[in-house]
């Protein structure tokens, strides 16, 4: 993976773990927890979506790129 698209793919998931970690506090995920236990479905895909960009983000840009 090209270093550049690595490097997005980390700040793209450090913006939307951002983004889940303000809507987890928010009043209408306060109410959905307390009515169904739960987060609401925004927070949890932002947070999904959060860890994987980041996670191929660091794998990008820790492994290097390796010639052969």
């Amino acid at each position: 993976m090209n270093k550049i698209v690595s490097i997005a793919f980390l700040v793209v998931g450090i913006i939307l773990l951002v983004l889940a970690y303000n809507s987890y506090h928010s009043a209408a995920s306060s109410v959905s927890r307390v009515v169904t236990g739960t987060s609401t479905d925004k927070t949890v895909w932002l947070l999904i979506g959060g860890i994987i960009a980041t996670g191929a983000g660091l794998t990008g840009t820790l492994s290097g790129s390796k010639k052969m």
